[in-house]
């Protein structure tokens, strides 16, 4: 057994730097605004441009959590140059999960470097940039943590996000 987990944890450590693929996605104004809507978030800058404008922002800006689900809204198959590869998170916890037990969503971060607004176009590249494993209680906690560098056109960074997923056995 401890040769197996020696075996796995050698494994996760593989795992660092792997990609987790690119994406190019565009920020549209009506999933921005539901966005806000179901983070209960009235605030008028999210739905007018005339109060974004007023505030200082370029365009309608996405509430602070948008890019979370930035991709499931905005990346738009006929955008995509890169390659598609495996995600990695199903990669390493893929054979955990056959054998059971809870995966948790363990922390999100979001580093800004200008706020996202409607009508952006950004590319995003993925990687994992951590892995490892804790036992706590008598139980084994499997962490992955991705980050994805999000851009506009001419390079300049955007947004970083990291997210973290837990599978405990």
């Amino acid at each position: 057994m401890a040769e197996a987990e020696t075996t796995y944890a050698e494994f996760l450590q593989s795992m660092i730097g792997k990609s987790a693929g690119t994406s190019k996605v565009v920020v549209e104004r009506g999933p921005v605004s539901v966005f806000a809507d179901a983070v209960l978030d009235d605030n008028p800058v999210y739905h007018d441009a005339d109060a974004a404008k007023a505030a200082g922002f370029s365009g309608i800006p996405a509430p602070p959590t948008y890019p979370f689900i930035m991709e499931h809204w905005g990346k738009f198959a006929e955008l995509q140059t890169g390659e598609e590869v495996p995600n990695p998170m199903g990669e390493a916890l893929g054979p955990l999960i056959a054998k059971g037990g809870l995966i948790l969503h363990g922390e999100q971060e979001y580093i800004y470097h200008r706020p996202v607004v409607s009508g952006d176009v950004l590319l995003g590249e993925g990687k994992v940039v951590d892995a490892y494993q804790k036992e706590s209680r008598g139980r084994t906690m499997t962490f992955v943590v991705t980050e994805t560098n999000w851009t506009d056109e001419s390079g300049a960074p955007v947004v970083t996000t990291r997210f973290n997923i837990i599978h405990r056995s």
